[in-house]
């Protein structure tokens, strides 16, 4: 009884090590984001460079999929889903990304953004855009930020090929990296 007993502390003491370590990654990977800056194509993408009074709060890794609908003529793009992640192995959900377009962090805080530019680096993959935001709502990351970029993007362009039927629905897997902006404290 003992021995179990004692295994299941030590058990428990090597689960808290490990969450502390994750935590400490994530905090580390924040402040190593802090001093980043986002590579941009010059002169081709300069207009998505983040305002100048504007600081780096939050950078994400998101994977998921773009969704278009066939109207009889053109893939029209529907709304993006997607996991946000604290780095690029896609590893400490932080939350969800979705039609508006609407950025949700796992606390509930949320950031709802329309577009203002876009530039296309690489005719095979989405755009790389700067978004201006429209309302934010709740605590957390997602709190004060006035704008979003969204770079390094990786496939989710529409089909090539016309659908089979008027509503069809098509979901093209993705990835990019977004970057979330707040004025300065």
């Amino acid at each position: 009884m003992r021995s179990l007993r004692i295994k299941q502390v030590v058990a428990l003491v090597v689960l808290l090590s490990i969450v502390g370590l994750s935590q400490a990654f994530v905090s580390t990977s924040l402040a190593s984001d802090e001093v980043r800056s986002v590579d941009l194509p010059s002169p081709l993408c300069d207009s998505l460079r983040a305002s100048a009074e504007s600081q780096l709060a939050f950078h994400a890794y998101a994977i998921g999929v773009q969704v278009y609908r066939w109207n009889g003529t053109a893939w029209v793009f529907v709304e993006p889903r997607a996991t946000l992640y604290a780095d690029a192995t896609y590893h400490g959900k932080v939350g969800i990304h979705y039609v508006g377009p609407t950025w949700e962090s796992n606390s509930g805080g949320k950031v709802v953004a329309t577009r203002v530019v876009g530039c296309t680096p690489d005719p095979t993959a989405i755009a790389w855009l700067r978004l201006q935001t429209v309302s934010n709502e709740g605590p957390g990351i997602f709190d004060s930020v006035t704008e979003i970029q969204r770079v390094n993007t990786v496939g989710g362009t529409a089909p090539v090929a016309p659908g089979t039927a008027v509503g069809a629905i098509t979901e093209v897997p993705y990835t990019a990296e977004y970057f979330f902006y707040r004025p300065p404290e």
